[in-house]
This record gives C-alpha cells, sequence and structure tokens, in this order.
C-alpha cells in the first residue's frame, strides 16, 4: 500500500537511560490503530536522528545542539557518583564535588553533562562510553558521576553510588523538526504533558484517535503518564546503615 492507503505510525527515538514505556501504553490506549515504533540511539546521535527524518520525535537529553529542533523539557535527573561498594563513598548518603577533588574522575566521551570545569583528577585516556566507565569502575581505575538512570542501566553487584549535591544535572526533553509538528506529534505532546483523552487543548486528534469516554463511562486514571518537570528523587540510597557526612581522604 502506497499514499493515502498507507496507515500512519509514529516513530519515536529514545536515548539510554531513558524508559518510554508509560507514554508508549498511553498511546496504544488512545491509538490502538496507529503503531508506534520504538528506536534506541545515543545521546551524541539523537539530534542527528531527528533532523534527517529517522524519528518522528525522540526523548533526548539536553544540554543538546537545538538546531531546527523543538524541545519540551520533561524532567530533571538526579547526578550520581558510581564507586565500589568498599569505597568511602559508599559510607555516606550524598558527596559534594569537592569531596571528590583527590578521585581519578572518569570522563566518557558520550558523557551527557555539561561541566565548567572537570571535577577530581584526569584519567590517562577518556573510555569511550560510559558502559566503558563502568568497567574502569569496577577494576579500581577511578569513579563515574553519570545521571542516576545511567548508573542504574549499567548496575552491577559490585558498584554502588551516591548523590552529587552540586554536580551539573541533565534534563530529559521530547524533541522533534520546528517545521513538522503534525497531529500525531501534537498527539504525543498531549501524553507526555498529562492531557486527557478528552482535552481541548492541541490539534484535533487523528481519525484513528479512540472515542473519549461518556459520563456513564469510567474515565482513565488521572495520574497516567504525567511526566513531571521536577527534579527525579528515585535511587538514593536507604537510611538504615549510610551516615551523612564527608568521605575521608584516601592515603
Amino acid at each position: 500500500m502506497t499514499g493515502a492507503d498507507t496507515p500512519p505510525s509514529f516513530r519515536l527515538s529514545y536515548v539510554p537511560g531513558v524508559t518510554p514505556g508509560k507514554w508508549v501504553r498511553i498511546w496504544h490506549e488512545r491509538l490502538p490503530d496507529v503503531p508506534l515504533d520504538l528506536a534506541g540511539v545515543s545521546a551524541a546521535e539523537a539530534p542527528a536522528m531527528l533532523r534527517s527524518g529517522g524519528a518522528d520525535a525522540g526523548l533526548v537529553r539536553l544540554p543538546m545542539d537545538r538546531t531546527g529542533l523543538s524541545a519540551i523539557p520533561l524532567y530533571t535527573e538526579t547526578t550520581v557518583v558510581v564507586v565500589p561498594k568498599d569505597h568511602l563513598v559508599a559510607a555516606v548518603e550524598e558527596v559534594s564535588v569537592e569531596d571528590l577533588a583527590d578521585e581519578v574522575v572518569l570522563h566518557p566521551l558520550d558523557d551527557t553533562l555539561e561541566w565548567e570545569r572537570l571535577p577530581g583528577r584526569p584519567a590517562r585516556e577518556r573510555p569511550a562510553t560510559t558502559m566503558d566507565a563502568v568497567e574502569l569502575v569496577a577494576a579500581g581505575v577511578g569513579v563515574l558521576m553519570v545521571p542516576q538512570s545511567l548508573a542504574r542501566l549499567h548496575h552491577r553487584k559490585d558498584l554502588t553510588y551516591r548523590p552529587v549535591t552540586d554536580a551539573p544535572e541533565s534534563r530529559v526533553a521530547l524533541s522533534w523538526l520546528e517545521d513538522e509538528t503534525t497531529d500525531l506529534v501534537e498527539h504525543f505532546i498531549g501524553i507526555v504533558r498529562g492531557r486527557t483523552v478528552n482535552s481541548t487543548r492541541g490539534r484535533s486528534a487523528p481519525a484513528a484517535r479512540s472515542k473519549a469516554p461518556s459520563k456513564q463511562q469510567k474515565p482513565l486514571s488521572k495520574g497516567a503518564g504525567r511526566g513531571g518537570t521536577q527534579k527525579s528523587g528515585a535511587g538514593k540510597p536507604a537510611k538504615g546503615g549510610a551516615q551523612r557526612g564527608k568521605p575521608r581522604r584516601r592515603s
């Protein structure tokens, strides 16, 4: 089938650490006849994929080159430091950048944080990827600062992480081509912003959109799919064993 006979579809790209599942589920509930295709892409390659038409919209990390792209920030992630479980940092609840001044801090080429000045002592070489840097942390070469979701993505049993109170933070945003704000893009914007199925904001929904529930029908859960703008607080260490304070310097 070609042209008007081809059913619509929506292509959504997403960067490592971002989990679009809750929004995808709402899409399938509201537009069951419009397929949503997911495509994983690195943070560095995400803008180029959108500009080339490889995706209709993408869940990206800010800061990035936004030339020709629109972007709606969704939430901000806590930055954490990844360390071996027997490291002194593991004994406290949180640290500052200054606390890590004597540490070798790995700075992978795909780093998503924007540093005015790199923290700690530099490693001899920059790892190619965050995954490579995690392997070096496990080998005792240094420590690594990343958004919390990447620390979870590359979790290892021999490593842990702690929040860094004054490190730069990574924002996750929905992005798309400025000149390609289609009805389907508008519909996905409504989903990530938490609009209800019968919201009048934005463009009209595509023909395949599900009918809004009548007054006699049970409405969708009001909490479904809300993408907040507050800082993520998940993943902080339990307060049971760790004590707040500055770790002692290594000898």
